[in-house]
């Protein structure tokens, strides 16, 4: 199996680690605009050879696009264009409304598939990927429908190869949730972050109080800022619905702080504290 891979960051080089791991592909191709990105991935063994994206179309049998998701949108109506009647697409954006929009009427649309693994780290770049990523994490599929039957079984099998549970939803359904568990999170963390730089200008400091809550609280705001611009863009009205929720929540605290009212306090974070019974390990 030829993959070529479009983006050869931590998660399409994750990927590619995983895929010539578990022998799902016998040659991993790279294409990425950063040169520096495409030479590391090569040099580091993550991809056999590096190509131009006119290039990837008569040599690869899967073609996965780990790019930010502005990107996905606009190139993948020109990959499905260029791509033969044989070949399998699939992209691993973090959204999908948008995308799925942007192919509704393609006449290769059932040579795609729409999916999400839910799996990522704070770092960036092609020396932070690593091969065990996506072990035994989620990835939502959606639209499963509108895929050919031979492209949803295979790109069905990739991720079952990676040990992923695989999850089929509605791209708005994708959307809803995914702003709730993985946007407002990142723009939670985003914005502590810049409280507490703005904190700095005036206490200098600060910084050095910092223990490991904090650290684990801003890890998200060390993401990369040009991935998470247009995925905070597409998914703007589940966002905005998610942020005020937040922001309400927040304004709970601060009314209970301010009034002294402990026994309020205390409430609300034992109703916050249910969420271990949500989350495990």
């Amino acid at each position: 199996m030829r993959v070529a891979i479009i983006g050869t960051g931590l998660i399409g080089g994750s990927l590619a680690l995983a895929l010539k791991q578990n022998g799902f592909a016998s040659r991993i191709i790279g294409v990425d605009h950063n040169q520096d990105n495409l030479q590391k991935a090569l040099s580091l063994g993550i991809i056999d050879e590096g190509s131009l994206l006119e290039d990837i179309y008569d040599h690869s049998d899967v073609v996965l696009l780990s790019i930010p998701v502005n990107a996905i949108e606009r190139l993948l109506p020109q990959i499905l264009d260029q791509i033969s009647e044989n070949t399998i697409v699939a992209d691993l954006g973090s959204t999908k409304e948008r995308i799925c929009k942007s192919v509704e009427k393609h006449p290769k649309r059932g040579n795609y598939v729409a999916a999400h693994p839910i799996a990522g780290t704070e770092n960036t770049g092609p020396e932070a990927a690593i091969p065990h990523l996506y072990e035994n994490k989620q990835v939502i599929i959606c639209e499963a429908t509108e895929s050919i039957p031979e492209a949803l079984k295979l790109i069905t099998a990739m991720f079952n190869q990676l040990k992923m549970n695989v999850i089929e939803m509605t791209p708005s359904q994708h959307d809803l949730h995914i702003a709730y568990v993985s946007h407002l999170s990142h723009i939670s963390s985003f914005s502590l972050a810049q409280t507490v730089l703005n904190k700095e200008s005036t206490e200098p400091e600060i910084f050095k109080m910092a223990g490991g809550g904090f650290s684990s609280t801003t890890r998200l705001a060390k993401s990369s800022p040009e991935m998470w611009n247009p995925i905070i863009t597409q998914n703007k009205e589940n966002i905005l619905i998610a942020l005020q929720e937040h922001i309400e929540n927040l304004q709970g605290f601060w009314k209970a702080i301010d009034d002294d009212d402990s026994a309020q306090i205390l409430q609300l974070m034992q109703k916050a504290n249910k969420v271990k019974d949500k989350l495990k390990g």
